[in-house]
């Protein structure tokens, strides 16, 4: 039941990728029968460091996957990328699901499950690890994998929060 999508924003101003990670369907019971709703797990980004979860919920899934892409928007957060891969190993943990992000050489690609690609290629890495443990829920794996996206720090930065130079690897 995973749909993926993709597509540009008409409108002007800055675009942005979307994919929808997931559609839930929800149903209850009433006289008639069963009524369904539906929810819509949305990631978007630009493929340049930018990157946003939404979750939309309506009575049909283009209304969901409409309404989580402009919670998604809303929630776009700057993430630390440099290069195709990303500087060093981090690790997410959202719930019982735990995301472990290892760099990758040129070449390698994104190895991750659908989830977790959907936020490292929106976020624009191009080579990178990807190992999970604990729960696969899709919600908590892509909560997890940005929570672990937050944490990378550059050389740069790492020299300026301890006051050191730090030598370079051979």
């Amino acid at each position: 039941m995973a749909r993926q999508q993709q597509h540009r924003e008409p409108q002007e101003g800055p675009s942005y990728d979307d994919n929808v990670v997931k559609v839930y369907r929800c149903s209850k019971v009433v006289k008639g029968g069963r009524r369904f709703s539906f929810g819509a797990l949305v990631v978007v980004g630009d493929r340049r460091g930018r990157v946003g979860l939404g979750y939309g919920k309506a009575n049909e899934v283009p209304s969901a996957v409409e309404k989580g892409r402009k919670q998604a928007i809303r929630s776009l957060r700057s993430m630390s990328v440099y290069g195709s891969t990303i500087p060093h190993e981090v690790r997410g943990k959202f719930g019982s699901s735990m995301v472990k992000l290892i760099p990758a050489s040129e070449g390698t690609g994104v190895i991750a499950g659908s989830s977790v690609r959907a936020v490292l290629e929106l976020v624009g890495l191009k080579d990178c690890l990807t190992k999970v443990y604990g729960s696969t829920s899709p919600k908590n794996l892509v909560k997890a994998t940005l929570k672990a996206l937050e944490q990378l720090r550059d050389r740069d930065v790492v020299e300026r929060l301890r006051g050191v130079s730090l030598a370079r690897a051979s």
